[in-house]
Order: structure tokens, then C-alpha cells, then sequence
């Protein structure tokens, strides 16, 4: 077996332009291209001395979408969007709308107060505010040093 190398152009394309556009096409709406893998939405957790937080961005739903369960220390959000089908004859050429459904899970530390958890959902955001146990929240006290 030989090594054979390849000498790229000056412009920076490895292959015929028409064969690149076809790759580049392909690369693109492949599962593993931007678009496919930012169908979970991204989220947000933060951490202060009485309670976390989760954020979650899921813009163009409604809080009616969203189901929020606590099963032991998992916390699940899912959404199940039920595509309408319009009738409004386009034919597309391409078309990407159509977010439908996700599942996002979260381990709850032990010190999360699993009976004191709120949510709401505004300007696209998915908030939920998990308190924590009044054991585990920080107390500030000055140490004295002998």
C-alpha cells in the first residue's frame, strides 16, 4: 500500500466544485449537522444558596406543550407538539418547521427539596425553580480564630 497525497488548490477546494456543493449539501442536512443536533433546546442551570435553577429555551410553544415530572430525583421535561396539517397547497422545495417533540431528564442533588419546585414558561423560557432543604441551604457566621 502506497501513501498518495493530495495537493490542494490555492482556493481552498479539495474537490470539483460541483462534487463539493454535493457534499457540503449532504454534511448539512445530515443528523449530525447544526440544525438536526439543536433540536434540544439548550439549557441553563444555576445555583444560589436557597435554590436552582433551570432554564430551558423552547421558543413558539405554550406552556400547555410542556410536561414537567418528577419520578424519585429525575426531573423530565418533554414536549409533545402535534404537527397541524395545513391545507394551504405550497409546494416546498425544502422544508425544516416542524419541531415536534423533545425529552430533556435532570438528576436532582439530594439536597433539592423535591416537594417545593415551581415553573413557568415566558418569552420562550421554560424556568423552574427547585428549593432546596432547609439543612442544605449555606449559613453565613463568622469563624473565630483562637
Amino acid at each position: 500500500m502506497s501513501l498518495i497525497k493530495f495537493n490542494s488548490p490555492k482556493n481552498g477546494h479539495t474537490l470539483a466544485p460541483m462534487f463539493n456543493d454535493l457534499f457540503e449539501s449532504f454534511l448539512s442536512d445530515s443528523p449530525f449537522s447544526d440544525r438536526m443536533i439543536a433540536r434540544v433546546p439548550a439549557v441553563n442551570i444555576s445555583e444560589n444558596e436557597n435554590a436552582y435553577a433551570i432554564e430551558l429555551a423552547a421558543p413558539g410553544l405554550n406552556k400547555e406543550n410542556f410536561k414537567i415530572q418528577l419520578d424519585k430525583n429525575l426531573l423530565t421535561i418533554s414536549v409533545e407538539q402535534k404537527s397541524e396539517n395545513n391545507q394551504d397547497h405550497k409546494q416546498y422545495n425544502k422544508r425544516e418547521f416542524s419541531y415536534s417533540s423533545f425529552v430533556r431528564s435532570f438528576a436532582l442533588p439530594e439536597t433539592a427539596d423535591d416537594s417545593n419546585i415551581d415553573a413557568e414558561y415566558t418569552d420562550g423560557i421554560l424556568k423552574i425553580a427547585v428549593q432546596k432543604k432547609e439543612e442544605a441551604k449555606t449559613i453565613a457566621r463568622q469563624i473565630e480564630i483562637r
